[in-house]
């Protein structure tokens, strides 16, 4: 009798593998490849677009949505959805102009931690009571929304003094704008306490099996709590550098940045079904936006068009971000 012979499969398993890695790559430097793109056809568009004073005018506006985008990024990693980041801003944006007056420079860090607060609420409802995220975010855009609006009287609120806040109008050496740095700095401290803690492998277990991280023994009530309370007080933060740089506090100020955040997490590769991802692909996602909400008009599209062109980049990327093993079935 003849000996049999095994068979090896494993070599279409390996040449399938090495076909995805580049494939996977490049997909990771999406972002990146968008940007060089945006900024050169803007070049084309309008050659005084790369100039330091169209630069500046693109940083500062990207900042808040940096921070925004940033903290909103952790609640995505863990499997949720925060849409009330900008409704927490624009009720932060009301509260700093009111205590700026009598708390002066301690009024940026107790609206920071009031944020950080309402965030780690809605993450305990969202825990305990066994609530969706999209759920009790909903819900608190609408009540925060609400009360910013008895807060401020239905109306802006002026900043008298803006002294406390005034050094986010500052600039480094002259030509980075001081309110570009410090959102650099949220996005860098936030991606180095993940790398140097069990965070990083918390938060993306928990995003990418919710049951398999409990049996592993992640804390996985507490990451999710610990996010959104980070997510909040992102939004405390842009609020800061919103007042800033506009003298004032308003119930709506910072309503108009919450699509642009949640394109920006997409945009940046971070998988809306959690798990993959991170806050330096959020920092390209949002620099991406911006370049589009600055290059609209350098082109001749009307500012109406914004909404349109952001619905469609978020269902763009969320089918080019989605893990299909992690959704069996599509409601």
């Amino acid at each position: 009798m003849s000996t049999p012979v095994a068979m090896k499969p494993a070599a279409e398993p390996a040449t399938a593998k090495s076909t995805a890695r580049p494939a996977a790559r490049l997909t990771g430097f999406m972002p990146l490849i968008a940007l060089v793109v945006l900024v050169a056809a803007l070049t084309v568009a309008d050659p005084d677009f790369l100039t330091q004073r169209s630069l500046t005018a693109a940083s500062r506006t990207a900042a808040p949505l940096i921070v925004l985008a940033a903290g909103a990024t952790l609640v995505v990693l863990c499997g949720g959805i925060d849409l009330s980041i900008a409704a927490l801003a624009s009720l932060s944006t009301v509260l700093l102009a009111l205590w700026l007056p009598d708390l002066g420079g301690l009024a940026t860090p107790v609206v920071i931690l009031a944020a950080a607060t309402i965030g780690a609420v809605q993450g305990v409802a969202h825990v305990l009571l066994r609530i969706p995220s999209f759920i009790v975010t909903l819900g608190g855009m609408s009540v925060l929304s609400a009360v910013a609006l008895v807060v401020s009287g239905a109306g802006t609120v002026r900043v008298v003094d803006d002294t406390p806040v005034a050094w986010l109008d500052l600039y480094l050496g002259g030509y980075v704008p001081m309110s570009a740095a410090m959102a650099l700095l949220v996005v860098a401290l936030i991606a180095l306490v993940l790398k140097v803690t069990p965070l990083q492998s918390w938060v993306s277990a928990t995003g990418y099996s919710e049951s398999a991280a409990r049996l592993a023994g992640t804390p996985v009530d507490l990451v999710k709590i610990g996010a959104f309370c980070v997510s909040g007080a992102c939004a405390g933060f842009a609020a800061v550098m919103l007042v800033s740089r506009q003298f004032s506090g308003g119930p709506t100020m910072a309503d108009n940045l919450l699509l642009p955040a949640v394109a920006a997490i997409v945009v940046g590769g971070t998988a809306i079904t959690g798990g993959h991802g991170s806050v330096w692909r959020s920092l390209a996602g949002a620099l991406v936006v911006t370049l589009l909400r600055v290059g609209l008009p350098i082109v001749g599209v009307p500012s109406a068009y914004e909404q349109i062109l952001y619905g469609a980049i978020i269902v763009v990327a969320v089918a080019l971000t989605l893990d299909g093993s992690k959704v069996s079935i599509i409601k």
